[in-house]
């Protein structure tokens, strides 16, 4: 697939980009954008994903690697600003073996932490407790990407 007018039926990532009013996008670029993650390990966690159905880094191309390291770094502000933590994972899984849960569409992860967050309930009942709705996170994101990437 060489573009998201091409996009593969069923691709969570791919539907998201074609939107323009995808509820969990909270910032766009040209090649990429930012979406908060439907199963969150902690609210805010957001992915970077390029808009193109591509599967691993190797697919992409510099100007889209380019764009996905800018996003990721202002994610990384706007969580900062908005969520104060103590530190943060930033990363991607490729393929099964290597974790990700979308093989075929590259993600990158950035998953605000703060110390001591570690919860039972994730790894005791599989279910994750957040304070905060994903509605709320992304009206609490989405002025801070505009502010920031100005």
């Amino acid at each position: 697939m060489s573009g998201i007018d091409q996009r593969p039926e069923g691709c969570v990532f791919c539907d998201a980009a074609a939107q323009p009013d995808a509820p969990l996008v909270v910032f766009r670029g040209v090649a990429s954008y930012v979406i908060l993650n439907l199963y969150p390990y902690t609210n805010g966690h957001l992915m970077v994903i390029p808009a193109r159905h591509v599967a691993s880094l190797a697919a992409t191309t510099a100007a889209e690697r380019a764009e996905m390291m800018e996003l990721t770094q202002l994610a990384e502000r706007a969580l900062g600003e908005a969520y104060r933590p103590d530190g943060m994972n930033v990363g991607i899984n490729l393929g099964r073996a290597g974790g990700a849960g979308i093989v075929d569409h590259l993600h990158m992860h950035v998953v605000p932490r703060w110390d001591g967050d570690t919860n039972f309930m994730t790894s005791v009942a599989e279910s994750r407790v957040l304070p905060e709705t994903l509605e709320r996170s992304a009206e609490k994101l989405r002025p801070l990407f505009a502010k920031l990437a100005r």
